[in-house]
């Protein structure tokens, strides 16, 4: 499984949920929050805005459909200005729903990721 984790502009963001739901992609979590990129903030007039308004979407999504989500979240945020956004894809190891008493559920172990350094450290 991987995880897509996207941070996009707030106009952009209903473009995005429905991109994602034309790709059969329904599962989603989204937060609104304020930060800046490497052009640490903007200029309106005199006044400079160190953080400004993004939205965070987390999906995770199998394997096989991770290049369809990012292409719809990329296709769906892009303005083509600075401050777009950015998006990050990382290898999900298991996933377990809290419903079925810590029972995992859909995981798929990796077998080619070296073990996490907080192995053994109560923290899985």
């Amino acid at each position: 499984m991987k995880m897509i984790q996207a941070i996009v502009r707030p106009e952009k963001a209903g473009d995005v949920v429905l991109s994602l739901e034309k790709t059969g992609i329904l599962a989603l979590t989204r937060m609104d929050m304020m930060g800046h990129g490497r052009q640490k903030g903007i200029h309106v007039g005199t006044v400079h805005y160190a953080e400004i308004a993004k939205v965070y979407f987390m999906i995770v999504v199998e394997n096989q459909d991770a290049d369809r989500a990012v292409n719809a979240i990329r296709i769906a945020a892009s303005t083509g200005n600075p401050g777009d956004g950015k998006i990050f894809v990382s290898s999900v190891i298991e996933s377990r729903t809290i419903r079925q008493s810590g029972k995992s559920v859909s995981s798929q172990k990796m077998t080619d990721t070296a073990p996490s350094p907080l192995s053994g450290k109560g923290v899985s």
